[in-house]
């Protein structure tokens, strides 16, 4: 497998428009992924990225409404085997798998919003959210991490931003700074209005870091699950507004609110390029003798 492709080569990225909903078996949720793992493979896409907070769907399991506590011990129980899930996807269907997030009570005992990067080579890399909402928080207990670092992949290095995170434009510029060309971004939003404030800053953070942004939603409710309640999700893949990228900066999104898969390509020579060249060339202009990122970690 080579180590990274050639900037004129294409990257194909999948992004998966999840629904919540009750399942019945844990095998249930885990093929709902496989599936979505081997179509995306079949494609020939070299990354596919699911939502946050999809793995709650695992609490629907559950006969009555479990407290804040009782729901973290069962996702922190199910978490070596969804790490086992998404290693073994990754190299069965030769994917980087962007897993989504998953709650769990790390061994500190802090409760952390860990996405996960299961990469074809057989590694698995975690990146915690660095910013809990306020919600994550008050119910959850939910606290952000300390370290925001890029992944180095067989398609050059990429960065992930959980949801909220992406609302933070230094948190960006920081990994942009380490040298991401992609974002991923896995969101769980409940109305349009949280969506929307994902939607745009993901939009700004496209322009003014001249990358590529993936988002992956969660859709649909889990009427059993505590503060799960309801979702509002549109899936898209963001660009540059520039000449070589889509018009209006959306290389493909879904539909609203539905269980769906998109696919896209994507050029990282045009990113370099229009970092030389654009008509505007935000990272060459930035002013770095009046403010830095002010990020430390």
């Amino acid at each position: 497998m080579p180590t990274h492709p050639a900037l004129s080569e294409r990257v194909r990225v999948a992004s998966v428009q999840f629904e919540m909903r009750r399942i019945a078996s844990l095998e249930d949720f885990e093929d709902r992924i496989t599936y979505y793992a081997r179509v995306a493979s079949e494609y020939e896409a070299q990354f596919i990225t699911f939502p946050e907070l999809y793995t709650l769907q695992t609490l629907s399991l559950a006969s009555t409404l479990l407290s804040p506590e009782e729901a973290i011990d069962a996702l922190t129980a199910y978490t070596p085997r969804f790490e086992a899930l998404l290693k073994g996807i990754s190299v069965r269907f030769r994917i980087n798998v962007i897993g989504g997030t998953h709650v769990t009570r790390t061994a500190s005992g802090d409760i952390r919003n860990i996405a996960y990067a299961a990469l074809r080579d057989g590694s698995l890399h975690r990146q915690e959210k660095i910013h809990a909402t306020p919600s994550e928080r008050s119910y959850w207990g939910v606290t952000g991490g300390s370290e925001n670092k890029v992944i180095e992949t067989d398609c050059g290095p990429i960065g992930i931003a959980i949801c909220y995170d992406s609302e933070f434009p230094e948190q960006v510029r920081h990994l942009v700074d380490q040298g991401a060309m992609m974002l991923f971004v896995p969101f769980c939003t409940d109305d349009r209005n949280g969506y929307l404030r994902v939607r745009y800053c993901c939009a700004a953070r496209a322009i003014e870091n001249q990358i590529y942004v993936i988002l992956s939603g969660v859709c649909g409710n889990l009427p059993n699950v505590g503060n799960m309640d309801v979702h509002y999700a549109q899936g898209a893949v963001l660009t540059p507004c520039d000449l070589p990228f889509a018009w209006n900066g959306v290389r493909a999104e879904a539909e609203p609110n539905a269980e769906t898969m998109i696919v896209a390509d994507l050029s990282l020579a045009d990113l370099a390029e229009a970092r030389l060249r654009g008509t505007v060339q935000n990272l060459n202009d930035r002013r770095r003798d009046l403010y830095g990122s002010g990020w430390k970690a």
